[in-house]
């Protein structure tokens, strides 16, 4: 059963609601039962599944490396990171998937439940432009089974993000 809330202090504390809270940011927080049960569709679907929201709606975050430096893509779960784009969108010449041991360590965060926030090393991020259509986006909020609700526009501004067509269908 999925639980929605308005987000109080030290509820859900991850290093992504720190990140929200210190930057004034309003969000909300959405709790579901995370199972290994039929994973084969990925952790962002189970949850757009059991938070009942569009698929299109719910963003993954994914690492990649281009040679120089590790970025970080937000696209949604009904897609994949079209890596090139991503490379394009941080002026770097190619990208490749970073491995998920380096992109665990980097973001202290575990596989399914890694947040474009609060990672332990700041990373340049592009989100998908597909995100600025919507009020609100859902997002891993720094473990399985516990996502964020902003506003697209919000989290460009606390990552210091920018918006480009990086998700491909």
């Amino acid at each position: 059963m999925a639980k929605k809330s308005k987000h109080e202090k030290g509820a859900g504390s991850t290093p992504a609601t720190v990140q929200l809270e210190k930057a004034g940011v309003p969000f909300k927080t959405y709790e579901y039962e995370h199972s290994n049960d039929h994973m084969d569709d990925g952790y962002g679907v189970e949850a757009a599944k059991k938070l009942g929201f569009d698929e299109h709606q719910v963003f993954k975050t994914l690492m990649a490396d281009t040679g120089s430096e590790r970025v970080v893509g937000v696209v949604p779960v009904s897609g994949h990171m079209d890596l090139k784009a991503l490379a394009a969108a941080v002026g770097a010449k190619k990208a490749a998937m970073a491995d998920p041991k380096v992109a665990m360590r980097e973001s202290g965060y575990v596989v399914g439940g890694i947040s474009p926030l609060g990672q332990r090393t700041r990373h340049k991020t592009v989100l998908d432009q597909s995100a600025m259509q919507f009020d609100e986006i859902l997002l891993s909020g720094g473990k399985r089974g516990f996502s964020i609700g902003i506003d697209p526009h919000d989290l460009l501004k606390v990552l210091d993000a920018v918006a480009a067509p990086i998700g491909t269908w």
